[in-house]
């Protein structure tokens, strides 16, 4: 782990060089934010949205019968936006974007693309990487946001649905317990995920020898490496911000 840990520090150096570098095309980085994000966000907007009714579900009564109902918009509010939404979410991506890349380009390192392009003096650590760390930090937060938005509406739903809370009170509890630097650290938990997400999984793929059925073992080793690192980023932000 700590080997590959580095192998991917070094590759995110050689990708931010790449970017400085002026060579990265837009309609590259565009189509990998639509790749990463916009076709895994119906995925994560479901996840969202079952999370926050189930605890909806788990909490609504449990405050109704302490007096506090009140306060279920503010309770589902804070754990949807500072941790349920982002660490989901970017599950969610890992799991769908995070084995395509790493599958793509163990493909390419398989069959010699990734020779071809070093004969043509192009680093291809910064020709594939960068483009995929840059759409993947910009849109997973993009895609955070909006299942946060997803995840309060659907425990109003619910809470309105099961103990028949006003939505009022909802939204008032929401707006008196939520801050903006719950949605800060949110964003920023958003933004980490995004780079791991790529930067392992593109890795892996990268570090991939041998034929289809090592292409196949790489992309499980993707996803698990990345869910792992997300994990590890996971706690040290918290410990961090939340201290």
């Amino acid at each position: 782990m700590l080997v590959f840990f580095g192998k991917c520090v070094e590759n995110l150096q050689k990708s931010i060089k790449y970017l400085f570098s002026g060579q990265s095309r837009v309609e590259h980085i565009l189509n990998q934010a639509a790749l990463i994000s916009y076709d895994s966000l119906g995925i994560s907007l479901v996840i969202s949205f079952v999370s926050a009714a189930v605890i909806a579900i788990q909490v609504s009564k449990q405050f109704l019968m302490s007096g506090a109902e009140a306060y279920v918009g503010g309770s589902l509010a804070i754990v949807m936006i500072r941790e349920i939404a982002p660490g989901f979410v970017a599950l969610a991506i890992g799991a769908r974007a995070g084995t395509a890349i790493s599958a793509e380009i163990a493909n390419m390192q398989v069959t010699s693309q990734v020779d071809a392009i070093k004969t043509l003096k192009v680093d291809p650590v910064g020709y594939y990487f960068t483009p995929r760390l840059l759409a993947a930090a910009i849109t997973v937060p993009m895609a955070v946001m909006i299942a946060e938005l997803v995840g309060i509406l659907g425990g109003l739903i619910v809470s309105h649905a099961t103990i028949g809370l006003h939505p009022h009170r909802y939204i008032n509890s929401v707006w008196l317990w939520l801050n903006a630097r719950d949605i800060y650290i949110s964003l920023f938990k958003a933004f980490v995920f995004g780079v791991l997400i790529a930067l392992v999984c593109a890795t892996q793929g990268y570090e991939t020898k041998g034929g289809a059925k090592d292409v196949g073992n790489s992309t499980t080793k993707a996803a698990v490496r990345s869910t792992v690192y997300m994990l590890f980023a996971d706690f040290i932000i918290n410990l961090i911000f939340y201290l």
